[in-house]
């Protein structure tokens, strides 16, 4: 699972999408479970930087055993955050399994669907929870873990530099930013004629939040499928972009138009 990434000598995982834990099971997966899942990719990567995006569910991605009503419009609905955060028993479990693993490898915490610095706020008091509690149970972990959010709704765009200010890294969720600037549903197919991921709109969105990363002195990536996209590459080079994260097939072209641009 890990080998092309270390075969295509990318930098690290920017994306590690731990909602496939819950959608490969039948049921909540279990501190232990996610702890050993996490440890493993930790490890493998030889201390490399694994970014691990905390439960994003809802929306397009949809799991019976979390009992979710349906909803008119889901993406602007009760997912990824808003669940952790009304459901801080299933948060918790994640964060334990999280913060334990941090003892084997360089892992980093990514929070979606953010637009505040109260819900920031709310993360951390849970944080600190979970660490007195691993504390006292004498579990190791490392106290330095990363800490970031997505950048993925105009609302967290307009408040990056107080969001800066929180976190220590933010990473631009590409796909959803899109969506939401341009108030089209990715996941209709009549839109597509207007789906416009170079809107300048969009391109304006990114370089607003990382002037703001960098006033701050925070790094700033992007996660989603603009990255990937060589015809932007030039250009998010000139807003200051510090990380592209690619699959594992992109690494080695990206590398190269990074080279040529320079």
């Amino acid at each position: 699972m890990w080998a092309p990434y270390l075969k295509n000598d990318a930098g690290g995982i920017g994306l590690f999408r731990s909602e496939f834990l819950y959608l490969e099971s039948e049921d909540f997966p279990t501190e232990e479970q996610q702890f050993q899942v996490y440890k493993q990719v930790a490890e493998n990567m030889a201390g490399k930087k694994v970014i691990i995006r905390t439960l994003d569910i809802g929306a397009d991605k949809q799991v019976d055993y979390f009992g979710l009503d349906k909803e008119e419009n889901p993406a602007l609905g009760y997912r990824a955050i808003r669940i952790c955060l009304t459901r801080p028993e299933i948060f918790k479990t994640q964060l334990r399994a999280l913060y334990r693993a941090s003892a084997y490898g360089q892992i980093a915490i990514m929070f979606p669907m953010i637009i505040s610095v109260k819900e920031v706020k709310q993360i951390k008091v849970i944080i600190e929870e979970v660490k007195e509690e691993l504390r006292e149970a004498q579990i190791p972990f490392r106290e330095d873990v990363e800490l970031g959010i997505m950048i993925e709704t105009p609302a967290a765009v307009m408040m990056s530099r107080e969001l800066a200010k929180e976190v220590d890294f933010f990473s631009v969720g590409t796909n959803d930013l899109t969506q939401y600037t341009l108030a089209i549903d990715r996941q209709n197919q009549k839109l597509d004629a207007f789906y416009d991921p170079h809107h300048p709109a969009v391109l304006a969105m990114i370089r607003m939040a990382a002037e703001n990363a960098h006033a701050e002195g925070k790094w700033i990536g992007i996660c989603g499928e603009l990255g990937a996209d060589l015809e932007l590459t030039e250009e998010f080079l000139s807003m200051g972009l510090d990380e592209l994260s690619v699959s594992p097939a992109m690494v080695l072209p990206l590398r190269k138009k990074i080279r040529e641009t320079k």
